[in-house]
């Protein structure tokens, strides 16, 4: 038998094609969104090509993740759910004219995913959709979706400066935190979600991407100063498609702020800038690299070669590698290629570990099955340790760009 590695992506994105929403609304709402379908224009050209159906196609999309190397999924959110103005991940916080249509929207992608996992069954954890308006709402939601069979956890959403909700660190939130440590789920937050409108002109597309992550990076250090790890000490957050090579940076910058605020502050010191961390020490319990040990992990997708050297600085157990199936900016159908350039020459177990073992803890995928799948469709570890000489013809991810050493928050 071929030596083979157990290949989980922790991000993937699916959906229902729109119509195919119709039958997980409440009828009540049929007719409005009827109404909405007809004159929804999608401004998404993946969504419009012939590869569209790669979000919902179940046989499709198995085989073509099976043919990458990939026995198992965590499912992200892709199509434009009932009632959106654009794809719910990039959505801004609803009005409360418009909130009753557009939870009912993501409740009925809730519903639709959970058939869509079942379709796959042990191969796909459903990300689970909500809405911060109404903290109540979203608690039995989250109930809801995990008694259907979603075992992704919740998909935080962002919120932007500006926004018609509270910030992330509001107690006002504890709610949903504490549901998700009773239940065991985690709290994923994955980048694009929290950026503030930046308009229509040519800059905001290049201002958007350079400040994309950092929005996202936000819920970090928002759920950390904001105690809310303290207070739920079973509370996960993974931080997915934000890249990983900004994370001991700004741990160093968390624990710097936190002893010149917090700590000091605490203790009586007189630093400049303690005045600013009064009543924090109570109610934040570690520091944040503290923190981020036991609480935190990194949806690290298509991880770049110049993060790699990282890793024990990030945790060995807190990556989980991703393709980004079916974006473009994703690495089918040249995942192994791209797991060579990021791994290749390193020790087996801790490949093992962040192509699929981290993902397996994190959302409780049983590996002695999916073991099984990747003997005979996982990437065989020989393959692996061989440095990539030649990026394949016509691949368009970020995992094989030159420069490799750049920057990315």
């Amino acid at each position: 038998m071929t030596d083979r590695y157990t290949v989980i992506s922790a991000d993937c994105h699916a959906g229902a094609d729109l119509l195919d929403y119709r039958p997980y609304l409440e009828k009540k709402h049929h007719e409005d969104f009827d109404a909405w379908a007809a004159s929804y224009v999608n401004p998404y050209q993946d969504l419009l090509a012939d590869t569209a159906d790669r979000n919902w196609n179940s046989a499709r999309r198995t085989a073509e993740l099976e043919a990458d190397g990939i026995v198992a999924e965590v499912v992200f959110p892709n199509t434009v759910p009932p009632f959106f103005p654009t794809a719910s991940l990039t959505a801004q916080p609803p009005t409360r004219a418009e909130f009753e249509h557009r939870w009912a929207g993501l409740r009925a992608h809730n519903r639709w995913l959970a058939d869509f996992c079942a379709q796959a069954p042990g191969r796909r954890a459903g990300v689970a959709q909500i809405l911060l308006n109404d903290v109540d709402e979203a608690v039995a939601e989250i109930r809801r979706a995990r008694e259907a069979g979603l075992t992704g956890g919740v998909l935080l959403p962002g919120v932007p400066p500006g926004s018609s909700v509270p910030e992330l660190y509001a107690r006002a939130y504890d709610p949903i935190w504490a549901v998700c440590a009773e239940l065991a789920l985690p709290v994923n937050h994955h980048g694009g979600s929290a950026s503030p409108p930046l308009g229509d002109e040519p800059a905001a597309r290049a201002v958007f991407m350079v400040e994309t992550t950092w929005f996202s990076h936000r819920a970090l250090w928002h759920l950390l100063f904001g105690g809310a790890f303290r207070r739920h000490p079973g509370l996960r957050l993974v931080l997915t498609e934000q890249g990983s090579g900004w994370i001991p940076g700004v741990l160093a910058m968390l624990d710097y702020y936190h002893g010149r605020l917090v700590a000091a502050s605490a203790a009586g010191a007189g630093t400049a800038e303690s005045k600013f961390g009064a009543g924090l020490a109570a109610g934040m319990g570690k520091g944040p690299s503290e923190v981020w040990r036991d609480h935190c992990f990194v949806g690290a997708s298509f991880m770049r070669p110049h993060e790699v050297p990282m890793r024990d600085r990030i945790g060995l157990d807190k990556i989980m590698w991703g393709s980004d199936y079916p974006h473009d900016e994703g690495t089918a159908p040249h995942s192994r290629e791209a797991l060579r350039i990021a791994y290749a020459g390193l020790p087996r177990d801790e490949v093992a570990a962040m192509v699929g073992g981290n993902a397996a803890r994190v959302y409780g995928f049983d590996l002695t099955f999916l073991d099984a799948l990747a003997a005979v469709h996982g990437p065989a570890v020989e393959e692996i340790a061989e440095p990539l000489t030649e990026v394949p013809a016509g691949a368009t991810s970020p995992a094989f760009a030159p420069g490799g050493s750049v920057r990315v928050w």
